[in-house]
């Protein structure tokens, strides 16, 4: 089945199980799941956020990558509360899908622990470059949404 084709089923677009779904500007693939559209660009909007939050910019002469938390985290307090309420979207679109509140609590804790290190001066910086609390997020949600 080609990319983006889809199934009218009572009224609700689905995705058929392996299909590949491809935006301008990402590719996101959805392997042993139906999903619905609405699904589908959930995803693909949280997978936006985390991209901008954990890895937006590649630092020069590394591969390493580092997202606007780290740079928020920059400015003392104001920062960190920015990149803490912008790390919560993901969790707030999984409670809307419907993710296990188990799965929701461990999306909160990852949040909190990124939230509480990253507000140390300094070390919170380099911390909030590692700790990929958005990807991991990411990838809780849509493991849940795969079963």
């Amino acid at each position: 089945m080609q990319p983006g084709n889809r199934n009218d089923l009572a009224g609700k677009h689905t995705y058929p199980r392996g299909a590949c779904i491809v935006s301008m500007r990402q590719n996101l693939t959805v392997s042993q799941s139906s999903l619905t559209a609405d699904e589908a660009a959930t995803l693909e909007r949280v997978q936006t956020v985390t991209r901008l939050l954990d890895e937006a910019v590649r630092i020069p002469g590394t591969e390493v990558r580092i997202g606007l938390d780290p740079i928020l985290s920059i400015l003392p307090v104001a920062g960190d509360a920015a990149g803490a309420v912008l790390s919560l979207y993901p969790v707030v679109e999984a409670y809307r899908l419907g993710v296990p509140s188990r799965t929701l609590l461990l999306m909160l804790s990852l949040v909190a622990v990124d939230a509480v290190i990253g507000s140390v001066p300094i070390l919170g910086t380099v911390f909030d470059a590692l700790w990929k609390a958005n990807q991991w997020n990411y990838g809780l949600m849509e493991r849940q949404l795969d079963s």
